[in-house]
């Protein structure tokens, strides 16, 4: 289950890390269409995530 809590963490990371540096998703005040796909990543691996705990995993 390690991997897709690493998944999980990647995904989260990437995500958080985009949102505070893109300069088009601040320039905007709206997630540009990497933020979206990277948005997108991060809610399957959460999905894998709880599928995994048996959806008995505290919200991420």
């Amino acid at each position: 289950m390690s991997s897709v809590n690493d998944a999980l963490d990647n995904a989260r990371f990437t995500y958080e890390q985009h949102m505070r540096t893109c300069r088009q998703c601040h320039a905007d005040a709206a997630p540009c269409a990497v933020a979206k796909h990277l948005l997108r990543i991060y809610n399957l691996a959460r999905r894998d995530h709880l599928r995994t705990a048996g959806g008995h995993a505290s919200g991420a």
